[in-house]
Order: C-alpha cells, then sequence, then structure tokens
C-alpha cells in the first residue's frame, strides 16, 4: 500500500490530516517560503493532540540550503528539541557552494538526529548530482529522500523519480512530492513505482478581518500580505487515499 505524507502547516492542518486517514504528517510552518521550522509552542501542541507518526522539517530559513556554522547550531538545537518531544522523526538537507552534499555539515545534523527517522528533503533536486547524492544518502543509512525529480513538480519530473526507484528503492525510501493532487496521483504512482507520496492538499483561507489597513512592512516599503493563508483540505486527502485503496 501506497503511503500518504501530508505536509501541515499548523495544528489545525494536522487534526485535519489524521482525521481524513493520512499514515504520517510532515510538520512545518510557513510553507510560502518552502517551509520552515516550526515554532516550539506548535511542536507542543501537534504532539500532544496529534498520534500518527509526525517528522519535523528543519529549515532555519528560506532560500538555498547552503548553511553557515551559526545555522547549523541552530539546526542542531531543533533536532534536540525535536527529539525530546517524542516526535518520530526529522527531515533535513545541506549542500555545499557547488551544488554537492556538504558532508561534514550534513554529519553534524545526522549525529544530533540519531535515534529518530531522517528524510532527505528536497534540496536534492537543486543538487548538482541527484544520482551521486543518493549513493552518499545510502552510505550515511539515510531512511528516504523527499524529491520531484529535479523539476518544479513529481509529475514533470517523473522519469527521474523513476529511475531513483529503479536503481535506489530497494536501499532508501523515494518519496515523490510536489504538484501532487488526486488527479495525478495514481498515475504518478504507476508510472514510478514509488511507495511513499507526500504532498500539502492546500486550500487557501482568506481573512474575515474587514478593517483595510494601509500598514506596511517597514523593512521592505511593502503592503502586508495578511488577508490569507494555507491549510490542508480534508476532501483531498480523502479523496487520493480512496483512489489509492
Amino acid at each position: 500500500m501506497t503511503k500518504i505524507e501530508i505536509c501541515a502547516v499548523g495544528l489545525n492542518s494536522a487534526l485535519i490530516a489524521e482525521k481524513a486517514g493520512a499514515h504520517r504528517i510532515e510538520l512545518c510552518e510557513n510553507l510560502e517560503a518552502g517551509g520552515l521550522t516550526p515554532s516550539y509552542g506548535l511542536l507542543k501542541m501537534v504532539r500532544s493532540r496529534v498520534s500518527i507518526p509526525i517528522h519535523v522539517l528543519i529549515r532555519p530559513r528560506r532560500g538555498d540550503y547552503v548553511y553557515d556554522n551559526h545555522s547549523i547550531d541552530i539546526m542542531v538545537e531543533d533536532i534536540l528539541m525535536v527529539k525530546s518531544l517524542g516526535f518520530e522523526g526529522v527531515v533535513i538537507g545541506v549542500l555545499d557552494k557547488v551544488g554537492n552534499l556538504d558532508e561534514n555539515r550534513f554529519r553534524v545534523l545526522l549525529e544530533a538526529a540519531e535515534g529518530v527517522s531522517v528524510t532527505f528533503h528536497r534540496a536534492i533536486d537543486v543538487s548538482s548530482n541527484r544520482m551521486k547524492l543518493l549513493d552518499r544518502l545510502i552510505e550515511y543509512k539515510v531512511d528516504r529522500v523527499l524529491t520531484s525529480g529535479g523539476k518544479l513538480t513529481a509529475w514533470e519530473g517523473k522519469e527521474t523519480i523513476a529511475e531513483m526507484q529503479q536503481k535506489y528503492g530497494s536501499h532508501i525510501k523515494i518519496m515523490a512530492g510536489s504538484g501532487i493532487h488526486s488527479v495525478n496521483i495514481v498515475d504518478l504512482i504507476h508510472q514510478t513505482g514509488v511507495k511513499e507520496v507526500h504532498f500539502s492538499a492546500k486550500t487557501t483561507l482568506y481573512s474575515e478581518m474587514n478593517h483595510d489597513s494601509a500598514a506596511y512592512n517597514e523593512c521592505s516599503e511593502q503592503l502586508f500580505e495578511d488577508d490569507w493563508w494555507y491549510e490542508s483540505d480534508e476532501a483531498e486527502i480523502r479523496k487520493v487515499l480512496k483512489l489509492l485503496k
């Protein structure tokens, strides 16, 4: 059976994912920036109210995956916090300036993550050599990799994902992610052979606030965009799970 992991961006999304029947959650915040490490408060609330396995994204900022030692120190502390709260896994990744695995810094993260499941995130999709990186991840005994096959969406990268699954699927779990929904998930699984799929089932919610303010961000001198956010769609998750039965 194909495992479904929902990218949940808050407590409501995590509760929705569990209620709809998801097998696992990747917990993050700020999906608009590609996902960032959740706050301590969110972690505690989700851990206390959700019982399905949860893997936590460890990403200290938006942008690329080249991190200095200060960022690595932050990530280590976040990993240790996540472990102390009893989460089942972490989602991490770090590259060097030429797009290869930054092995020294990655080993530091792996040491901190000892004892929980490790997923290497979509940093692989912007790496200089995805297959070489997979070889290294296998040597480090990483549990799985999340990938869109180096393309914007998993559907566009399905040929590469299929190649990854065929060559490496017996050594590391290949989890397809990005742009997956009920319209394409069955065909994607059929064409790639992956056993795990990651998607957000996101829907956009809009503010009910009636007051129209001209407040602006003093750092960017641009208007705030506080009138919308993402949340997981229970109906979409249920639809996907029904399709995969």
